[in-house]
């Protein structure tokens, strides 16, 4: 049982990431039943696509990352494209916890210590950087204690905003915005990248891991859902990109302090989570040496940020919409792959849609991004 918790806090813990603070902002602009219904057609996307990846790697003997499987199941060109699709989506969502995650800092600590945004940026950096040179069993202690701590913190802020809550805002509906919620939506439910280290934490066990998986997406799903209602409830159109500084004229300073807490762990544990997964990625994947893999998987993110890439709500829609759309394509022709060569049968022909509608969700970011 504790090893399925753990496995499940490592899961749930990094899908409920940064995400959830784009969230509100996306349904004040679209509306909150648009975001719902987003949430009931792509959850149930995502619980597809992270079981189809948890039958590859539970049934494929060698250790691997994605661009390991892309490699012996469809080739060495296919690597290539793997570790693209997968450093360009786990730099990209690094880079937005760097973000927020040194704002949030900044914005409960500065009042007592000083210092700037890029100061408690660094600070984010050098605690995560260190917990993922540590390694996964550090990690999965922090992350089962983040959680907890995560969820009272969740009940505490609703408890203290609910009487604020103007159910009014929540009809409202601007289908100019309809295409906005989709690449936010996708990056807030993605855990592709940690399906190889909960099977290593629950120990190559099918069924744990399959409920890991569908556990953890419904988890975030339910979680996200009640902090969207939360946070537009109270402060409706005056939604922050970043959630919490929007409350402040509601539910006064004390009480956003809370929320920039909920903030930094939410950020945190993420970071540290997804971070080894680069680092894995690396070293696994293209043999490069394990401290080599953690310089990489840590310092480039923060390379960007200091070369001035920190728009929050682009960067967290086009990585969501682009990169993980692109995984999602990938891991879906892997899986065809894995089915012929292992079992020597074909994928349903339904399962086809799936690179379709990706697909399209990648041209129509694309799309709305240069149409801003």
């Amino acid at each position: 049982m504790l090893r399925f918790l753990k496995a499940l806090s490592i899961f749930a813990g990094t899908i409920i990431g940064v995400g959830i603070f784009g969230l509100p902002y996306v349904a004040a602009k679209a509306g909150f039943f648009i975001v719902v219904s987003y949430f009931l057609l792509m959850s149930g996307l995502a619980m597809i696509i992270h079981l189809m990846y948890g039958k590859i790697a539970l049934s494929t003997k060698t250790l691997h990352r994605l661009p390991g499987y892309a490699n012996q199941y469809l080739g060495p060109f296919w690597k290539k494209i793997a570790f693209f699709i997968i450093g360009l989506g786990l730099t990209g969502a690094l880079l937005a916890y760097l973000i927020v995650g040194g704002n949030f800092l900044n914005s409960l600590f500065s009042s007592y210590f000083g210092g700037n945004t890029l100061i408690y940026t660094l600070l984010f950096f050098t605690a995560g950087a260190f917990l993922v040179f540590r390694g996964i069993k550090s990690i999965s202690q922090v992350e089962l204690s983040f959680l907890i701590v995560f969820f009272l913190l969740l009940v505490l802020f609703f408890i203290k905003a609910f009487p604020f809550i103007n159910l009014d805002y929540l009809s409202n509906i601007d289908l100019r915005f309809i295409a906005l919620p989709y690449g936010v939506i996708i990056f807030s439910l993605w855990g592709s990248s940690l399906v190889p280290e909960v099977k290593e934490v629950l120990e190559n066990n099918e069924k744990l891991l399959k409920r890991a998986i569908v556990s953890g997406i419904l988890l975030a799903t339910i979680t996200y859902l009640f902090f969207i209602f939360i946070v537009f409830g109270v402060s409706g159109p005056n939604t922050s990109k970043e959630a919490i500084s929007g409350l402040i004229q509601v539910l006064g300073d004390n009480i956003i302090k809370f929320g920039f807490l909920f903030g930094i762990i939410t950020c945190f544990t993420s970071f540290i989570t997804l971070g080894l997964t680069l680092k894995k990625v690396l070293w696994y994947d293209f043999g490069l040496s394990k401290n080599l893999a953690w310089f990489i998987a840590c310092f480039f993110p923060l390379i960007l940020f200091l070369l001035g890439l920190r728009q929050f709500i682009d960067i967290i829609g086009a990585t969501g919409a682009v990169a993980l759309g692109c995984e999602a394509v990938l891991i879906v022709f892997i899986y065809k792959a894995f089915l012929k060569k292992k079992f020597s049968r074909r994928m349903n022909a339904w399962l086809y849609l799936l690179p379709i509608f990706f697909i399209l969700g990648v041209f129509f970011e694309i799309f709305y991004l240069m149409a801003k």
